[in-house]
């Protein structure tokens, strides 16, 4: 018995040991996606945030189309294919 638990005992000795060194090895292989992943993370945001107000994006276009309205029609158009987008990448 007293040698079955030493064997036990080395046996998670080791993989502790193992976990750890796979631990670092992931937060080396990570840390390169750790910008792009949080640029990502503030998309989704702002698509929900416009999800929660979508009279702000009218409001937007309304005061883009008063203030310069020849850009206006790229901007809209902007907006439009921007809001396709957002639609399909959250499922909608």
């Amino acid at each position: 018995m007293n040698r079955t638990l030493t064997r036990l005992a080395e046996r998670r000795e080791r993989l502790v040991a193992q976990s750890a060194e796979q631990r670092t090895a992931l937060a080396k292989s990570a840390a390169s996606w750790r910008a792009p992943l949080a640029l990502a993370d503030r998309g989704v945001e702002a698509l929900r945030a416009i999800k929660r107000h979508p009279a702000w994006v009218l409001g937007a276009v309304l005061m883009l189309a008063t203030l310069r309205p020849r850009r206006a029609g790229r901007w809209t158009r902007f907006a439009w294919v921007g809001w396709q987008v957002g639609r399909k990448l959250l499922g909608r």
